[in-house]
């Protein structure tokens, strides 16, 4: 049987995935790996175009009627949330009525962009690699940043305005939902929690050797910077990436409840897991 996923060229991803991908674990299934950024897997989960696929959880808060949430290989956790950066110290507010760069419609950013304040309305997509250069140039006013980017945005000339997963921490308790594994429902239970234990084998084969990833992850990599590359794993990369626990279910369905209460994803009678 072979199946669809797709996953993001960002280190976490590549070094879960990495053994799953090249055949290094026994599963009953064959992969054909689609490599895209997030808000592309998010729109192509849209359209039910892959059997399996990373996305945002504000992209998942869309599909739950077509996919259910896998345990394992999603980022989840503390201290790892997205960042608000510009070029100067500026009060939050006054970007209401101001051009924001975001990694995407669909990306958990920009949900938790729109939860913070009373939202904002000036927005403008951009891949994530691009969005601090357009906020150094003065092309948009600040941009919401993910991914290895909060490692180097001083490099850039930006400060921070705010930490959103931290705002989302001290605001709820949890840990902040960044994206997920979703499979499609129709894949039916047993498949699914065959795909399921697979991906964490892959990440238990990646922890137990984490030098046999080393080229496949850098050659997918925006940053080139190997202390970077590691730090970014050693934060994206932690227990919730081996199974959501109850914390990290307790965090997804709060996330949802608070989006759903400001209408920004639809409701839906589907559980988070098949």
């Amino acid at each position: 049987m072979r199946l669809s996923l797709g996953y993001s060229p960002c280190p976490n991803d590549t070094f879960i995935f990495h053994a799953l991908s090249h055949g290094l674990i026994e599963a009953p299934f064959r992969l054909e790996v689609r490599h895209e950024d997030v808000e592309t897997l998010n729109q192509l989960a849209r359209q039910a175009a892959l059997d399996l696929t990373k996305v945002s959880y504000h992209a998942f808060g869309h599909l739950r009627d077509d996919y259910c949430l896998l345990r394992t290989g999603g980022a989840l956790g503390r201290g790892c949330g997205p960042l608000v950066v510009a070029k100067q110290v500026q009060e939050l507010a006054d970007l209401a009525d101001q051009l924001i760069a975001i990694p995407g419609e669909l990306t958990t950013a920009n949900l938790l962009l729109q939860l913070h304040g009373e939202g904002y309305r000036r927005l403008k997509v951009l891949s994530f690699e691009q969005i601090m250069p357009a906020v150094a140039s003065g092309e948009v006013a600040a941009g919401v940043i993910i991914h290895e980017s909060r490692f180097t945005y001083p490099d850039y000339g930006l400060v921070k305005l705010l930490d959103l997963g931290e705002w989302w921490e001290e605001e709820t308790g949890h840990p902040i939902p960044l994206g997920g594994i979703l499979a499609r429902r129709s894949l039916g239970e047993e498949l699914i929690g065959k795909v399921d234990d697979a991906i964490g084998r892959s990440l238990d084969y990646a922890w137990q050797h984490p030098q046999q990833a080393t080229a496949y992850i850098a050659g997918h990599a925006q940053e080139i910077d190997e202390a970077v590359v590691r730090r970014h794993i050693e934060l994206y990369v932690n227990r919730f990436s081996r199974d959501l626990g109850v914390e990290g279910v307790a965090a997804i369905e709060d996330l949802f409840s608070r989006a759903e209460g400001r209408g920004l994803i639809p409701k839906s009678c589907q559980p988070l897991f098949i």
